[in-house]
Order: structure tokens, then C-alpha cells, then sequence
């Protein structure tokens, strides 16, 4: 059996018209279990929250990974801050009752006694995992299970050489986020959202509830847009990285920040949209749903946005999914320094990229430099999802038809990486530079052929700048017939265009 016919059907209830059968598997899911297998530090967390706020344990299972320890992505003093009654409940979560002891649950375990299971595993397990529950599923005639993922980041085939998320890959896939911080599941009074998103309305919606139910704190809402969900937590992961660069470097220049976190946050929902429109079930995903999406909380049933291409209009992305509150609030929240806590480990990692890049006055000269900063800081590069996703960057862009302006932060850092040693110094200058940074964020938004006229007027020693700009001049005379009141000075030679102009000039000829 391929993945994909294990994937062809993902859905709670049978393809029964007997009325009697639905009526008694609503009833089920009302009673039904949620299972979390391989358990790290976010799922850990949340079934800590569980135990916390819930008197009752029949709710959720775990399955720690063949090999793992249930508790073992906590650092000791996570753990000797945990209450010893919740830490007993979730051992009782992760375990079963045979011959007077108790055993550690298995992915069989939760397939055979749950309705909905989490695949929590990163990006390096994931599609195994996957591929193993949907045999078990199979195997154990427990086809009606759904099956859903935690993973973030971008999936690689390395046979193909291609990068991409994996809902795409597998519409069916349900994708399950929200906003997290270290340690913050844990505290009683904290409170957090999420999205439980499927490409049917009525299993988002089931699914939702049941998750819902895990924790009065733990607020889920449900969603269709499984593949831009987990796209934004892809895209999310690396903007987090920059932000705390420009938290860290930047802190005495504030002024710097409001511009940067907004282009951050708003690139990662434009590239999504444009990944949006990209989706194969993007028909199913709007006509063929049991009620209409408003009834899940959707402001309209599409928002779509419209741009002119060689004198057509042509439409180019889609922003209903932006209407997700708790994706749109991860992205925030993880590009923010916290009140009480740390922030995330990518934002750590962006934090350590700035110390280094101050201290030593350049850019890492490689990613496996930048990672060993980070892991003499106490990060581990296996947690760093955000670096991870800028290596497979260049392949996303490309499979996506990304757009240059919609990317231009998340092209900038990559640049600071990967770059020829030219580049690196570019990089520097723009990221190192508030006036260059704030000036950069401004202009490199714009599309490329919007910046024809800006670029001359920053090169008008050079004949061809001139000349589009004096047949500008006569055209606009002509038109208005009027006698010259714009006297135009001479320019001066500039030298060098500025950083934040070359820094452009080499993406996208790079990217081209």
C-alpha cells in the first residue's frame, strides 16, 4: 500500500447512508479519545496542560517513540518545576494496564483506541510515521481514525531533489498548530489557540471539538486550509529567526522593529496565498463542502486577490485562510520577546546570529558555523526548524513561483547564509544598518518592474538611467503641454548604488 491510497480517505465516518450508523458514530466521537505519538517538548507540554485542567485522564493518550523517554526533551529544570501529581497523570496517558503492571502505549495503542491521532513528530520522522499509521490503520480495520500532524517545516525528497510541505503532497492530512512558548503550557493561567484544519468542513469541525475538549485553556478552532496552516508554520519558522536578529542587533534602534516584524508577519500570509492558489483540490476545497465555510467561522466563503500581468488580470492568491486567528497569532507570537519565559528556539537562534555577527563583524561563513553557534548557546540543531527550511529555501521558491517581493526578509537572511563572500558583505551591511535595514523593508517590496524609475535616478551617470528618465520627462511634457516648471537637477556620481539596492540587484538576479 502507497501513502498516498492509505491517505485517500482521512475522514471520521464511513460512505454509509444508513442514518442509525452516523447517528452511533457522532455519539462515538463525542466519547472518542485523542492519541499524541511521539511525544517532544511541545506535545509533552500540552498533555501537561491536559493533566492540569482536567480531572478526568480518559481523554488523551500518548505514545512516546520507540527508544524516548516520555519526559525527555525537558532540561532538568523543566522538570523539577513540574507537579508530581500531573507528571503521574500523563505516565498513566502514556501507558496501559496488562497483567497487574503497566506498559508504554505503542502507535498500535492509539490507532486501535482513539478516534483522532497527532502524528507529533518533526520533519526528519514524520512521512514514516505516516506511512506506518496508515497501515496500522488498515490493519487494525480502524480506517475511520483521522490523522493529523504537528510538523512545520518543509519535507525533502532527496531522490527528486524537491522541497515541499507535506499537506500539499497529502491533501487529506489533517494539520493541527497554534501558539505555543516554552514553559507557557505549563503555567495554570495561561491560555492558548489553535487551529484543527482539514480539507472537509465537517471533519475540521469534529476534530476541533474533540481537541477542544482535551483542556478548558487550550481553545481550537477549525479550519479547510490544512496547506497554507502548514506553509505559515514553515514560512513562520524562519521569519522567527530574523526577528530575533533584529530584536537582538536593533535594540536601540526601536524604530526599526515595528516595520520589520509587520513585512515579516505579512510576507509569510502572501506567500501562502500564492501557495494557496497553487492547491490541487482547490475546487473540492470551496464547492464541495457539506455546509458553508462561514459556519466555521470564515468571514466570507473566498477572499481573492487580482494582479495585471502583461495588460491581463490574472488571480494570484487567496486570502481566506488568513481569516485563521490562532496561525496569524503563532506567526506573532513567535517573532515577540515574552513577558515571563524565553522566546522561541528560532528566535534564540536569531538571537545568537546577532551576538556572533557583532562581535565578529561578518556573517556566519556557513550554516554548520551558525548552527555550532547555536548549539555552544544550548540549542540544539535538531530543534532549529527555521534553519532547516532556509536550507531547501531556493526549492520552495521555485515549486511555488514565489514571488521575489513577497520574500524579499526570508531572501536576505538566506543571502547572510549562503552567499558567495560579496554577498555575505552586502547582507551585512543591509541587516547591520538600521537606516539600510528600514530602507531595504520599504523598497523591496515592490515588484521589480516598479522599481525601474527609482534605480535610475540612484545611476543617472550611467547613459541608459538617464535616458529612461529624460524620455520620461519628454513624454510627460508632451502629454501635458505645458511649459517645463520640474527643472531637474544634475546628478551628482553616486559611486556605489546603496546596500539595500545591491542587496536586491543580488536576489534576484539569483533567483531569477
Amino acid at each position: 500500500m502507497t501513502l498516498e491510497n492509505g491517505l485517500r480517505s482521512n475522514a471520521f465516518f464511513p460512505r454509509s447512508l444508513d442514518a442509525d450508523l452516523i447517528k452511533q458514530r457522532i455519539l462515538d466521537l463525542e466519547r472518542g479519545k485523542v492519541g499524541l505519538y511521539s511525544v517532544g517538548l511541545y506535545p509533552a507540554s500540552l498533555a501537561y496542560n491536559c493533566a492540569m485542567q482536567q480531572a478526568s485522564e480518559n481523554s488523551l493518550m500518548l505514545a512516546p517513540r520507540p527508544g524516548r523517554a516520555l519526559f525527555g526533551a525537558f532540561p532538568a529544570s523543566a522538570l523539577d518545576g513540574m507537579d508530581s501529581d500531573h507528571v503521574d497523570a500523563m505516565e498513566r496517558m502514556a501507558s496501559h494496564a496488562v497483567a497487574g503492571g503497566r506498559v508504554p502505549n505503542t502507535l498500535s495503542d492509539l490507532i486501535r483506541e482513539c478516534e483522532l491521532v497527532v502524528l507529533a513528530a518533526n520533519s526528519n520522522h514524520i512521512e514514516e510515521d505516516l506511512q506506518e499509521a496508515c497501515r496500522l490503520r488498515q490493519e487494525l480495520g480502524r480506517e475511520n481514525v483521522v490523522l493529523a500532524c504537528l510538523a512545520g517545516s518543509f519535507s525533502h525528497d532527496h531522490i527528486q531533489n524537491e522541497s515541499y510541505v507535506l499537506c500539499e503532497r497529502e491533501p487529506n492530512l489533517a494539520f493541527f498548530s497554534g501558539f505555543h512558548r516554552h514553559g507557557a503550557l505549563r503555567n495554570p493561567l495561561d491560555s492558548f489557540t489553535a487551529n484543527f484544519c482539514h480539507p472537509n468542513a465537517l471533519t475540521a469541525l469534529l476534530g476541533a471539538r474533540m481537541l477542544d475538549r482535551l483542556s478548558p485553556n487550550i481553545q481550537v478552532s477549525p479550519g479547510v486550509h490544512n496547506v497554507e496552516g502548514q506553509y505559515i508554520k514553515a514560512a513562520k519558522n524562519m521569519s522567527s529567526v530574523f526577528a530575533g536578529f533584529g530584536y537582538t542587533y536593533h535594540q536601540e534602534n526601536p524604530g526599526v522593529l515595528p516595520t520589520l516584524l509587520t513585512l515579516l508577519l505579512e510576507q509569510c500570509l502572501d506567500q501562502a496565498a500564492t501557495v494557496s492558489m497553487a492547491r490541487r483540490d482547490r475546487q473540492r476545497l470551496y464547492n464541495r463542502q457539506p455546509f458553508p465555510l462561514t459556519e466555521l467561522g470564515y468571514g466570507v466563503q473566498r477572499i481573492e486577490a487580482a494582479l495585471v500581468r502583461g495588460g491581463d488580470m490574472e488571480k494570484v492568491r487567496d486570502h481566506t485562510f488568513a481569516q485563521l486567528t490562532a496561525m496569524v497569532a503563532d506567526v506573532r507570537g513567535s517573532m515577540m520577546l515574552p513577558v515571563s519565559g524565553r522566546p522561541t528556539r528560532n528566535f534564540q537562534a536569531g538571537q545568537v546570529l546577532a551576538d556572533r555577527m557583532r562581535e565578529l563583524q561578518r556573517c556566519p561563513a556557513s550554516m554548520e558555523e551558525l548552527e555550532g553557534w547555536c548549539e555552544e548557546e544550548g540549542l540544539s540543531k535538531g530543534g532549529l526548524e527555521g534553519l532547516k527550511a532556509l536550507r531547501y529555501w531556493p526549492q520552495i521558491v521555485r515549486k511555488y513561483a514565489i514571488p521575489v517581493h513577497d520574500a524579499s526578509m526570508v531572501n536576505l537572511l538566506y543571502m547572510a547564509i549562503y552567499g558567495k563572500p560579496s554577498t555575505k558583505d552586502v547582507a551585512l551591511s543591509v541587516m547591520t544598518d538600521s537606516r539600510e535595514l528600514s530602507t531595504y523593508c520599504q523598497e523591496s517590496v515592490r515588484p521589480t518592474h516598479s522599481r525601474r524609475y527609482a534605480e535610475a535616478l540612484q545611476s543617472l551617470q550611467q547613459p541608459e538611467a538617464m535616458d529612461l528618465i529624460v524620455n520620461a520627462v519628454i513624454a510627460d511634457n508632451a502629454r501635458k503641454a505645458i511649459r517645463d516648471d520640474l527643472a531637474l537637477d544634475e546628478g551628482d556620481d553616486l559611486g556605489q548604488p546603496p546596500a539595500y539596492l545591491r542587496a536586491m540587484n543580488v536576489i534576484e538576479t539569483a533567483l531569477d
